[in-house]
């Protein structure tokens, strides 16, 4: 499968995730193409995708970056196959532990399961919940695909 995996990272917690996810991928034999979004960015967004996964810290009161926001403005359409994964923090409260997967997954339909992850990936329970979420995700698609 051709993959795009565009990450926001403030701090360096997602882009920890966005690592991990990445490896997962290319471990599974998939062509990734994963960068961090930036405003002076030129998106490499001429391939069709056969899955997009969107990774974001969370902004104020839960929302998405506005980095992210501006990638997904590029995109100029909702592909039918977004998996949502980002980093938060609880101390914020659970009413905004990563909103902004929340938001994105909302405003992209995505039927895929959600990763959210408490700052970085640091111990076991986080390296097994990325593990779990690639696979899941992949199968939701390679059983759309066969």
């Amino acid at each position: 499968m051709k993959i795009l995996l565009a990450y926001d990272s403030l701090s360096g917690n997602t882009k920890m995730v966005a690592e991990e996810v990445e490896a997962e991928l290319v471990q599974a034999k998939h062509d990734v193409t994963s960068f961090r979004v930036h405003p002076d960015a030129q998106y490499p967004l001429e391939t069709d995708y056969d899955l997009f996964m969107l990774g974001a810290w969370t902004a104020d009161l839960g929302r998405t970056p506005p980095d992210m926001k501006d990638f997904i403005a590029e995109l100029g359409r909702k592909p039918p196959h977004v998996a949502i994964f980002g980093t938060g923090e609880t101390q914020w409260s659970m009413a905004y532990f990563c909103g902004a997967v929340d938001r994105m997954a909302t405003y992209f339909a995505s039927d895929y399961p959600k990763l959210k992850i408490e700052q970085m990936p640091n111990n076991e329970r986080d390296h097994a919940a990325i593990k779990k979420w690639v696979a899941e995700v992949l199968s939701m698609r390679e059983g759309v695909v066969k």
